[in-house]
């Protein structure tokens, strides 16, 4: 029997059928010709116990035998009963009794409806769906339909003993039946109140007591050379460090004050319900892992509040160890945040505790979340994915965890962000300031400002099982297959949004002011471009019109990002000075969606130069250098489908334009000049030219000498602001740190910073050579445009 079997064998022992359970109705009697019945009751209270024996005395049959037995109350333990010594021998008897679980539970208010908790409820008197004994008698008196009978489902004597001796857990029987009626009343419970309150109980006891992590640490203990004991105590230490530890009163609290907190600078959330219900639907038989795109510090409390809002579980979402600061840290952690450390290679120990908590997870089916990126996307695209994560649910599925894991891509989007200044800052160079509870303070008093609206869309979910081929030789290829085809996914529903196509046309023209009239004019071809291709749109202002411009350049001034000079007949706008990467970074959230059209452009360019080659083949040969050469910018498809994308992109402008590529030259340019949207010199330019500084500084660094990237990165940062006072580069975005981070990745790819290189030098040089001739086929694209532009 694997492990994911005998942990669903332990969560089902004792659990109700898919059935509703009656509010205002005494539950039946919960056994027929059982011979003997032993009540196990979970009271916290004197009163409920009283209640709940009273409800037996009721509805007992005439003949039956039956008798109660007081477990370890799950609610203000200190006031509940030890469980009865004598329940081992009493389930030991030879008439095979029948077990059922007893609990009352204490139902939220009835409002408009429906029972829900408010936040003023939570701050004045506590939960009340926990009441002290006073709060019992007075809910009893005043509204006893808050009152409900939860009966477990029950369990025979037997069945309990068979799965306890299966050796999934190490404790004694009595604690182990007591633990299965608590799961037992938690999902009857559960369907009381809700799913949004689906969460682990007793995560420590179950995974500590297996004998799978008990031959763990007998391991570890003959490996390292310490005691057993030494080794589960570290373990167990490592398991409260990193476990999220739910309950249902912060949950509750947490997301009252996240719709209050993100209603003060965001007017909605908005996103799909129907897209948003399929998902739920899975999760109910499978597995899920959310990984949702990362532009902001709001973006778990968002899609959180999203979940609690559609009654769904809430999701364990691994966060670094930077943010379990007081008192952030423990409240999060109650809403299902789990911390890990940033680095861990070299202690085996706690990587086989984190590998044993995502097993039980995945085993149970409660639903994780992570960012791929790793941090918060700097540039506002999305950042390479890191694996780290992901690998270990890979692993927890071919391991038989669970028969399915699906993985959930998912974009946040916001009309505007209000991190984005900090991020301009970290791009050149200023560190990144410190979490704290001074520095979250400060982010809520930054929300005083009106930013729009959030979005979330949810991509087509990935099958782990369907994904994953068996027998898979490099097991780490495929999860890098997956890793990037689910970045994909965020790609294709992340929505366009009117201040991406404003800031756009701005930023194409950064060297000089424009009238309203002008952007319009400018932004005209985009919004042709986006609705040829049905992308996403966050919301149909009107852009081909000034009014709907104007809206979006308001709320650009408002911020900041923008400067209005009026002092003359008409006003005009554009980036000021220090702020295009502010603007960069919302170009930057869509520019997935022009990429392809922008290689297109070089490629045809350089096709048409091939004066007396195969300039079909110059083509795609160009279209594939390009793509390698960006593969640290951009999330691409697969090699076979990124060439079909191509096609079809450039098929939108001529069906016929292989033949005409193949004919002649001049052909090739008729081709190129009636594109109505070239793109690359907004698109590429600025990325190419922050390579073109990394790899100028390569070439004239020393093919002998050792890169210090720290020190590297430092030089080009001064290297791209002088280029830019000599006009060598365009674009102020493309002084940028983590575009220089990048270059340097693609130059270490490429074994550019190897020193046992002979002809090191030489190969920097022609690396600095591609990056130049990209950038000399750009200028002769936006050439071509102006010359249109002045019908020449």
């Amino acid at each position: 029997m694997s492990r994911a079997e005998r942990f669903h064998i332990e969560s089902d022992a004792m659990v109700l059928p898919d059935t509703e359970i009656p509010l205002l109705e005494e539950p039946a009697w919960p056994v027929e010709d059982a011979s003997r019945v032993i009540f196990l009751i979970d009271a916290s209270t004197k009163l409920e116990r009283k209640l709940l024996e009273a409800w037996i005395g009721r509805n007992r049959p005439p003949d039956a035998a039956v008798e109660s037995i007081c477990i370890p109350a799950s609610r203000r333990r200190r006031q509940g009963c030890r469980i009865d010594p004598g329940l081992e021998a009493r389930m030991e008897d030879g008439d095979d009794p029948v077990l059922v679980p007893l609990r009352i539970a204490w139902l939220a208010p009835r409002r408009d409806g429906t029972r829900s908790v408010r936040l003023a409820d939570l701050l004045k008197l506590g939960d009340p769906r926990d009441p002290d004994l006073l709060r019992q008698y007075l809910i009893l008196a005043r509204a006893p339909d808050r009152c409900q009978i939860l009966v477990g489902r029950p369990a025979s004597s037997s069945e309990l003993i068979t799965g306890w001796r299966a050796g999934v857990e190490s404790s004694s029987l009595s604690g182990f039946v007591a633990r299965r009626a608590w799961l037992a009343l938690e999902r009857a419970e559960r369907r009381v109140r809700g799913n949004r309150y689906k969460v682990p109980k007793f995560v420590h006891q179950e995974i500590l007591g297996t004998s799978e992590f008990r031959a763990g640490v007998v391991r570890f203990a003959k490996q390292l050379e310490k005691s057993e004991e030494t080794i589960f105590n570290r373990a167990a230490r490592y398991l409260r460090e990193i476990a999220a530890s739910h309950d249902a009163f912060t949950i509750d609290l947490v997301a009252n004050a996240i719709h209050w907190l993100y209603r003060q600078g965001y007017g909605s959330i908005h996103y799909q319900p129907e897209a948003f219900r399929d998902i739920a639907t899975l999760g109910q038989t499978s597995s899920l892992v959310f990984l949702p795109s990362h532009k902001s510090n709001l973006d778990h409390l968002v899609l959180q509040y999203v979940l609690w809002e559609n009654d769904a579980p809430p999701n364990h979402t691994a966060g670094g160890i930077n943010m379990n600061f007081f008192p952030i840290g423990p409240i999060i952690r109650r809403t299902g945040v789990f911390f890990i450390r940033r680095t861990f290679k070299d202690n085996p120990i706690y990587k086989f505790v984190l590998r044993s908590y995502i097993d039980y997870l995945i085993a149970n089916r409660f639903p994780l979340e992570w960012y791929l990126e790793g941090g918060r996307s700097r540039s506002g695209k999305l950042s390479p994915p890191r694996f780290g994560m992901l690998s270990y649910v890979t692993d927890s599925f071919r391991r038989g965890q669970a028969e399915d894991v699906y993985l959930v891509p998912t974009s946040i989007t916001y009309d505007q962000i209000m991190d984005v200044g900090s991020y301009a800052a970290e791009q050149l160079g200023m560190a990144k300031e410190k979490e704290s509870f001074s520095w979250f303070l400060k982010s809520v008093r930054a929300l005083r400002r009106r930013y729009g609206n959030i979005h979330i869309g949810f991509g087509e979910p990935l099958s782990l099982a369907k994904e994953l081929a068996a027998g898979e030789s490099d097991q780490g290829l495929g999860v890098r297959k997956l890793a990037f085809e689910t970045m994909a996914r965020i790609n294709r529903v992340t929505p366009v949004t009117p201040t991406s196509l404003v800031t756009i046309a701005l930023l194409a023209n950064e060297d000089r002011a424009l009238r309203c009239e002008e952007i319009v004019e400018a932004v005209r071809d985009l919004v042709s471009y986006v609705d040829r291709r049905r992308l996403l749109l966050t919301e149909r202002i009107r852009l081909d019109s000034s009014k709907g411009v104007q809206l979006v350049l308001d709320r650009l001034v408002e911020h900041g990002i923008v400067t209005e000079y009026y002092g003359g007949p008409e006003a005009v706008y554009m980036i000021r000075p220090d702020q295009h990467l502010e603007a960069a970074y919302y170009r930057n959230i869509v520019i997935h969606y022009f990429v392809n059209d922008a290689i297109t452009e070089l490629a045809l360019l350089a096709a048409a130069e091939g004066e007396n080659g195969n300039r079909v083949a110059i083509f795609w040969d160009q279209v594939m250098a390009m793509r390698d050469l960006l593969k640290f910018e951009f999330i691409f498809s697969d090699k076979e489908t990124f060439r079909a994308e191509i096609s079809q992109g450039i098929a939108y402008q001529d069906p016929d334009w292989e033949a005409r590529i193949a004919e002649a030259p001049g052909e090739v340019r008729d081709l190129l000049r009636g594109f109505r949207l070239l793109s690359a010199r907004w698109v590429l330019r600025p990325f190419l030219e922050a390579y073109q500084v990394v790899a100028d500084s390569l070439s004239a660094h020393s093919p002998y000498v050792e890169i210090d990237q720290r020190r590297f990165i430092a030089g080009c940062l001064g290297l791209g602001k002088q280029y830019r006072l000599q006009r060598k580069i365009a674009t102020e975005e493309s002084i940028s740190q983590v575009l220089f981070k990048s270059a340097l990745s693609l130059a270490d790819n490429r074994n550019l910073l190897d020193i046992d290189d002979e002809h090191l030098g030489a190969r920097r040089k022609a690396f600095a050579v591609e990056i130049h001739e990209a950038l000399r086929r750009i200028d002769a694209i936006d050439a071509m445009k102006m010359a249109r532009r002045a019908g020449l």
